[in-house]
């Protein structure tokens, strides 16, 4: 492929990606030494806890060639999830109501964008006939926000998230591994300076420092990635928050250039942008599996699910309600939600 034929479709890619519904695109090459060190050192603080993939693949996220052969560029998107611009903190002061990350109150994100990543490269096929690609949204062993940085998508901010001047950092991201040889585009330069506010407000003191998140004391970890028992210190700083977090997000100055999403599959379902505590404690089972059917908020399993929602009515105001509504688990037959409904109705009882 000429530098003429490489600059036109790399063009192309630009046009197709948009209209298939992504806000932006961007082409990186596989160099991702400078970061190697970052992961490494974090690593070796234990600070992924039971996330014990990234130790284990961690060389594949380094190296972009060695997860798939012969990769040259790293073409990068990103899809606003935002389903508004309001960055109110109030949600997290509600006496009973549930506080649900974003981006997981619509469909699954990665079905939606793995999707039109195949259409994208189908679009790619159609013009330079069969060449190797390999879809990625957040699935295998990539460093995404590296590689967006380096394709110019934002930059990483303090809170460890990618930031956007023209859309702060409520959107996902995806990868298409490829072996074409495309012109890449230049990183973003960092625009934190000496704001801070996302460190000073992560309830739970996650942050060690700038970019450095001690996952074990995330909330988002906490809530989704950890199994185990809710260390006993962390819940009352958990509020109402029962699958994710994103306080440190909501109270970022970019943000305020948040354009809500026109994305159908990520509006919120089931009301979950505005419910209460007790009505997703009372779920069965298999109203859980139901209702969460193509939702993010699965990778919990419904005991995970029990567990932040007990943690959560324990840090409630006490009322009658709510105690009844623990009670009925208290002879639930997993351990865990035994052990957590338990630590609530103590709270709720005052004892």
């Amino acid at each position: 492929m000429s530098e003429l034929d490489s600059e036109l479709l790399a063009s192309r890619i630009r046009t197709w990606a948009i209209e298939l519904g992504f806000q932006d695109v961007g082409f990186a090459d596989v160099d991702l030494s400078p970061h190697r060190s970052h992961l490494e050192n974090w690593l070796a603080r234990n600070f992924h806890g039971e996330m014990t993939y990234m130790a284990r693949h961690h060389e594949l996220r380094c190296n972009p060639e060695k997860l798939v052969p012969g990769t040259l560029t790293v073409i990068c998107v990103r899809m606003d999830y935002a389903a508004t611009a309001d960055n109110s903190l109030d949600p997290l002061d509600t006496d009973s109501g549930a506080y649900i990350a974003r981006y997981a109150r619509g469909r699954d994100y990665h079905k939606v964008m793995r999707k039109r990543l195949q259409k994208l490269a189908e679009r790619i096929q159609a013009a330079v006939g069969e060449f190797g690609y390999r879809a990625f949204v957040d699935s295998a062993p990539v460093l995404e926000r590296a590689l967006a940085e380096k394709a110019g998508l934002g930059w990483i901010g303090k809170n460890t998230m990618l930031l956007n001047r023209r859309a702060g950092s409520w959107f996902f991201l995806g990868e298409l591994y490829t072996d074409l040889p495309l012109p890449v585009d230049k990183p973003k330069t960092d625009h934190c300076g000496t704001c801070r506010a996302c460190l000073d407000i992560c309830p739970t003191g996650a942050f060690v420092d700038a970019r450095k998140l001690d996952a074990r004391r995330c909330i988002s970890y906490l809530t989704i990635e950890s199994k185990k028992s809710i260390p006993e210190e962390l819940r009352p700083l958990m509020g109402n928050r029962v699958f994710g977090c994103d306080d440190c997000q909501l109270i970022c100055p970019w943000n305020k250039f948040t354009t809500p999403t026109t994305e159908p599959d990520f509006a919120p379902r089931h009301s979950l942008d505005d419910i209460e505590l007790v009505e997703l404690f009372n779920w069965s089972e298999q109203e859980f599996l139901t209702r969460t059917a193509g939702s993010a908020i699965r990778r919990a399993g419904y005991e995970g699910w029990l567990r932040n929602l007990a943690v959560a009515l324990g840090n409630a105001r006490p009322n009658p309600v709510i105690i009844k509504a623990l009670r009925s688990r208290q002879d639930h037959p997993s351990a865990l939600v035994r052990e957590h409904v338990n630590w609530a109705l103590a709270r709720q009882q005052g004892s």
